[in-house]
């Protein structure tokens, strides 16, 4: 009895903190009685720990938020013909890293071929700033390390393609880049780290440039051209341009996602509506909540005092998964609203295979609280086999791998991992939600 009531101390602390990571967006509360008067705007919090600040709030996908539609058209000119689809693919792949970079979830990514045309569709949830996103989407990023000429000095000479010459290093040869600050100034700067083979090459060119500027270029054009103090053997360097924060932060993306196989054009830019629109989304929330409440109804009528203990799982069910979605963050689309309803049910399936294995080994005249735990413990055969086989087809629909013959489309992977997260919740407040609250508060008349 001690650790279920530590169990279910730990159970209330976490539907507290669900109930805070769940609250509105933005909705005012005011209340006046007597001398207490509220007058404040209810939002969910805003974590700010270890470095990390993230702002709480629920995604929505392109048919209920809408967003934007970009169609790039790639150059394959200089690509040979049969290289030319393994390209696309390359580009489409850079593209969906960069995309992500931007935290746009659940994008749609689709590559076209019609002739000697290669297009790449992109759509992009919620999209705010679309000229930043257009911007580093279509950028090919190509960096180029570039050291002086003999008849050029780096006191008199701004950097230029004419009075540099390649050594040799470009940004085929960096493994990563990142947002730095200069410990000094605070500037923000872009760190990057090289390849071994890069690495081994960098090394050579500072130390035979120890007293030198070595410019950098990106796509042709210089940004920054520090002189070499010492050798850099460890293959790091740090890039340095007056960068604003939001300018070091794209061309550290940028360089991170790669450059693109061939350069791209964007032929097509508009902005695309919500297809569902918020009356068809209410109708949509409102039929779940009446599945809801008429599931919770039957748990009631048919099994009575158990019932109710099931629902207060359901209901704890339903705010520690809509967390999980907030905190993921998980975009929801219209099928992704529909893989949480159907998680719904299943997560009522296990209470109803516990209750029922319980009522069997009460019917062979077993004591109740004997009767419960074997009931919990012979359950969880068929339950785990049952969500077994469900997050197998889950993780067949999500595709996570990218498998050309498994389907890739963003709304049906969000009905996937809406689907996966639900099951997973249900699984812990089937089993260790309701066990507990069971063994705290339950008193059957026949024990």
């Amino acid at each position: 009895m001690k650790n279920s009531k530590l169990s279910l101390l730990f159970i209330t602390l976490l539907t507290v903190l669900a109930i805070v990571i769940d609250l509105p967006e933005n909705v005012p509360l005011r209340f006046n009685l007597g001398p207490l008067k509220i007058n404040r705007i209810i939002a969910p919090p805003e974590i700010q720990f270890l470095g990390i600040d993230k702002k709480i709030y629920t995604h929505l996908g392109l048919d209920l938020l809408g967003g934007t539609q970009l169609v790039l058209e790639a150059d394959m000119k200089d690509i040979v013909p049969a290289d030319r689809t393994t390209a696309l693919e390359s580009i489409r792949e850079i593209i969906d890293r960069r995309v992500n970079f931007f935290g746009v979830a659940e994008p749609v990514i689709q590559t076209a071929q019609v002739g000697e045309s290669f297009r790449i569709i992109v759509e992009l949830p919620g999209v705010k700033n679309i000229k930043q996103a257009v911007a580093t989407i279509g950028q090919t990023a190509q960096l180029e390390f570039r050291e002086f000429n003999e008849e050029a000095t780096a006191a008199a000479v701004f950097p230029t393609l004419e009075n540099t010459l390649a050594v040799g290093i470009t940004g085929r040869d960096l493994k990563k880049a990142e947002v730095v600050f200069n410990s000094t100034t605070g500037e923000p700067n872009v760190g990057f780290e090289m390849t071994d083979a890069g690495g081994k090459k960098f090394a050579d060119v500072t130390t035979r440039l120890v007293g030198k500027s070595l410019a950098i270029f990106l796509d042709n054009f210089a940004i920054s051209a520090p002189v070499v103090q010492t050798a850099i053997t460890e293959g790091k360097g740090t890039i340095s341009g007056q960068f604003s924060p939001e300018e070091a932060k794209r061309l550290a993306l940028q360089l991170s996602a790669g450059a693109l196989p061939a350069p791209v054009t964007i032929i097509e830019q508009k902005n695309v509506g919500a297809t569902l629109g918020q009356e068809s989304v209410a109708k949509s929330l409102r039929a779940g909540a009446v599945g809801l409440l008429l599931v919770a109804l039957f748990m009631v009528l048919y099994y009575g005092a158990l019932g109710v203990i099931a629902d207060v799982a359901l209901i704890i069910y339903g705010l520690l998964t809509f967390a999980v979605f907030r905190l993921v963050p998980v975009t929801l689309t219209l099928p992704g609203i529909a893989g949480f309803v159907l998680s719904i049910g299943m997560a009522v399936d296990s209470n109803i295979l516990i209750f029922e294995r319980t009522k069997e080994e009460l019917r062979k005249g077993k004591p109740w609280q004997i009767a419960m735990e074997l009931g919990f413990g012979r359950a969880w055969d068929s339950i785990r086999d049952a969500n077994f086989t469900t997050l197998l087809t889950a993780f067949i629909l999500y595709n996570p791998l990218n498998w050309s013959f498994f389907p890739a489309s963003g709304m049906v992977r969000g009905f996937a991992l809406t689907l996966t997260i639900g099951v997973v919740t249900s699984l812990f407040t089937g089993i260790v939600v309701s066990r507990n609250l069971i063994r705290v508060f339950y008193r059957p008349n026949n024990k």
